[in-house]
């Protein structure tokens, strides 16, 4: 899966573990893996001229999704294999998930993990309009964060696990050999 990320907000944010809950929300939703999607994190001016522009609302908002229109592209007509899709856009105000995190006590990370999946869940026809639909994509986007954490919290265990595993490989003379990449320089230049 393609996924960019442009970071306009003057925020620094973690963007490879965007880029990890998004992967991982596409891919547990059953989406091609030649899927292309968008992360667009702005200052709150310029999220505010987008909600006013898009939902006539004032002031700015947290996400906002812009689905394309046009799910199917980059292929021919006659080909029936399923192309790659361009998802859309998903754009995000760290000034306002900052605010709401605070309110909810968790970390500013924590909340844009949770408005990214959000937003690929409006890129993907899910709504909130009504009690039932709410119900039914706040479920949804609590499992996938959820399991994405588990995943996540596994990788490092492991990860650790492994270096301590070499670590301990290595004192005690069991490291493997270096492989043909790894060997050392040849210093004494062919001679005997």
């Amino acid at each position: 899966m393609s996924i960019e990320i442009a970071n306009e907000s003057g925020v620094g944010i973690d963007e490879l573990a965007l880029v990890s809950v998004s992967r991982f929300a596409l891919a547990e939703m059953g989406i091609n893996a030649l899927a292309e999607l968008s992360i667009i994190l702005m200052d709150v001016e310029a999220m505010t001229e987008l909600h006013i522009k898009w939902m006539d609302e004032p002031g700015p908002t947290d996400v906002m999704s812009f689905p394309m229109d046009e799910l199917d592209t980059a292929r021919r007509p006659d080909d029936n294999s399923p192309g790659p899709a361009l998802l859309g856009d998903v754009v995000l105000c760290p000034v306002v998930a900052a605010e709401q995190a605070n309110t909810a006590g968790h970390t500013l990370d924590d909340e844009l993990h949770l408005l990214t999946v959000h937003g690929i869940l409006h890129l993907l026809g899910y709504d909130h309009a009504e009690p039932a639909e709410e119900r039914e994509m706040f479920r949804l986007q609590n499992d996938l964060l959820d399991s994405w954490r588990e995943q996540r919290a596994a990788d490092r265990a492991r990860e650790r696990l492994d270096a301590v595993d070499s670590a301990l490989l290595t004192t005690v003379g069991l490291a493997p050999e270096p492989g043909p990449s790894e060997s050392t320089p040849d210093t004494d230049h062919g001679r005997a």
